[in-house]
């Protein structure tokens, strides 16, 4: 019943209205109050796709210039090994010796000792008066001179020296008038020191044995031993 009463009052109101409108303009009457709003329409149908915005669109400007180099970064881990590297290339062949003949090799040497009774003096020489072994005379060494040796052929010469002592003994080893190397030793008792250098020498240089006065020397044949040897490594080429 509800709908129909609203129905025909709705009917009874929009006849009043078209009356109303009526009179009013045929009589000039004040226009009434306006109807209340109608029900919604139905949906229309659906639009087209618009095209798309603004903000879709990837904007990139202009590539900028280069910075400015940066500082060096710091070194980085040490790296693994590599694999080895393909062989070089064969160098040239090198030139034929020269055949070696061992009876042309220069030769120089000399060994002795000293059986002399009695103890060498400072800062002087020291002698030593007979070879250690005697030798056929195309093997023959180079003679001592008052226990002095003097170089016949210049090149690289090894020296050394045995001398027995009581408690101490200190000798100095000289090229020419220098003292190349001072060389002590000490004991309670006996002893049997030795000393050895290799030198450089040209010809006419000498090289020869001083006692210190920090010295027993022992002098008693029975029990001694000093000996002076020295010989030619290599010649000067």
């Amino acid at each position: 019943m509800a709908p129909r009463w609203l129905s025909c009052s709705t009917a009874v109101f929009l006849l009043l209205v078209h009356i109303t409108l009526v009179v009013t303009q045929c009589c000039g009457g004040i226009p009434g109050i306006p109807g209340t709003h109608g029900p919604n329409g139905n949906n229309g149908l659906k639009g087209e796709k618009g095209d798309p915005g603004e903000a879709a669109q990837p904007i990139s400007g202009k590539t900028g210039y280069p910075g400015l180099q940066g500082p060096p970064g710091r070194p980085g881990l040490k790296g693994d090994l590599g694999l080895p590297g393909p062989p070089g290339v064969p160098g040239r062949a090198g030139e034929k010796g020269r055949p070696f003949n061992p009876s042309n090799q220069q030769k120089s040497f000399f060994s002795y000792k000293r059986l002399i009774p009695h103890a060498p003096e400072v800062d002087t020489t020291m002698e030593f008066d007979r070879e250690i072994l005697e030798l056929d005379e195309q093997f023959k060494g180079e003679s001592l001179t008052n226990g002095t040796f003097t170089c016949v052929i210049g090149g690289i010469y090894f020296f050394s020296y045995h001398v027995s002592a009581k408690s101490r003994v200190c000798l100095k080893l000289m090229k020419g008038s220098d003292s190349d190397l001072t060389l002590c030793d000490s004991s309670e008792g006996f002893l049997v020191t030795s000393g050895s250098a290799v030198l450089q020498l040209e010809i006419g240089d000498t090289v020869s044995l001083q006692a210190t006065r920090y010295n027993n020397i022992v002098t008693s044949q029975s029990s001694t031993s000093h000996t002076f040897t020295g010989f030619l490594i290599s010649p000067n080429m």
